[in-house]
């Protein structure tokens, strides 16, 4: 995989990673999980939240932007 392919394809991951992980998170059922994890996991987990939803914001808009300058 060339460089210029790998970059372009970056931001895409970025974008995944931020969509599924906001889905896990707001998903309903979650709150059944966090009954039967330990604790801490579930606080770990909801750290993930802010850097999820900032990766889907950011990474939505770098890959609008290399769809509309290619």
């Amino acid at each position: 995989m060339s460089v210029e392919k790998l970059d372009f394809l970056f931001p895409f991951f970025v974008l995944a990673y931020g969509a599924i992980v906001t889905f896990v998170l707001h998903a309903p059922f979650l709150a059944r999980a966090e009954k039967r994890l330990p604790q801490e996991w579930v606080s770990q987990l909801h750290t993930h939240r802010y850097l999820a939803f900032m990766c889907l914001i950011i990474g939505g808009l770098w890959s609008l932007q290399n769809i509309w300058f290619r």
